[in-house]
């Protein structure tokens, strides 16, 4: 089952946010009367036994206000810095292995509200080229990582396996042939607008011969494995709204939950 983690942050923070303002706000006076009151009977020298037992609050209490500075911090780092995600799946291939975990940039296209996902502080806007963590619009619990080929206003066309963007086809570079003697993919090097990226080309698998105007406040993302990704070619664009981040950086692989996690792979997202 699909879930937001996002909202389910939030929920923990406010409920732990209440709790700590309930405490010091009418538990812990009550608390420091007490301590107060017992100190006075005896000038002040109370057993530190006495204390902690004044000092005690239920288990409900104490975890609530331990964990609220905890959450605060997270949902802060979570919501507006960096984020982590794991790649699920071998759309992005080369670029990205399934099981790499990669670091998000949330504040390069400017401040957004957690769950609400408004832009308050707006920065940057996604550029050809850009690999971005984006919420699916079919689906918007699920999150998608693609590579952004249009910004508003341009003309797509994919032809015999080839991005034409406002008319001018994107220079490929022919980097090897997968496995050499009997070669099923390319491996290819793309410059999409002066951002040069590797791209997976299935020799198997039929082209599209297909066209789209990107509108206002949208963006055309696709996978660098062309041939085997579920992209803005089958399911339209999406609206800024939905951008989550830029993805800036890969910080461990871990294919496999019975694996060893390698941190041998480290490298910056081209």
């Amino acid at each position: 089952m699909d879930f937001d983690f996002a909202i389910v942050l939030v929920a923990l923070t406010f409920v732990a946010g209440l709790v700590w303002f309930y405490d010091r706000i009418s538990l812990k006076p009550v608390r420091e009367a007490k301590l107060r009151d017992a100190q006075s009977k005896v000038d002040g020298a109370l057993p530190d036994t006495a204390i902690v037992e004044i000092n005690r609050v239920s288990s409900w209490v104490d975890t609530g206000r331990s964990m609220f500075p905890v959450l605060l911090i997270v949902l802060v780092l979570r919501s507006f810095l960096v984020e982590p995600f794991q790649i699920p799946s071998g759309s992005m291939l080369p670029t990205l292995k399934i099981g790499d975990f990669i670091l998000v940039n949330k504040f390069h296209y400017g401040f957004r509200l957690p769950v609400l996902n408004t832009k308050v502080i707006p920065m940057n806007d996604p550029q050809r080229g850009d690999v971005v963590v984006f919420k699916y619009p079919k689906q918007p619990s699920v999150n998608y990582i693609k590579r952004v080929v249009g910004i508003p206003g341009d003309v797509i066309r994919y032809q015999n396996k080839i991005l034409y963007i406002n008319g001018v086809p994107q220079a490929q570079e022919l980097l090897a042939q997968l496995p050499p003697n009997r070669p099923q993919r390319l491996v290819m090097q793309e410059n999409l607008d002066g951002a040069a990226h590797q791209i997976y080309k299935d020799l198997n698998r039929p082209s599209q011969n297909m066209q789209w105007t990107v509108p206002e406040g949208e963006y055309f993302m696709v996978g660098d494995n062309r041939d085997n990704s579920n992209d803005s070619r089958y399911w339209g664009f999406v609206p800024d709204e939905l951008i989550v981040g830029k993805a800036f950086a890969v910080w461990m692989h871990w294919p496999t939950f019975l694996s060893v996690p390698s941190f041998g792979e480290v490298r910056v997202i081209e």
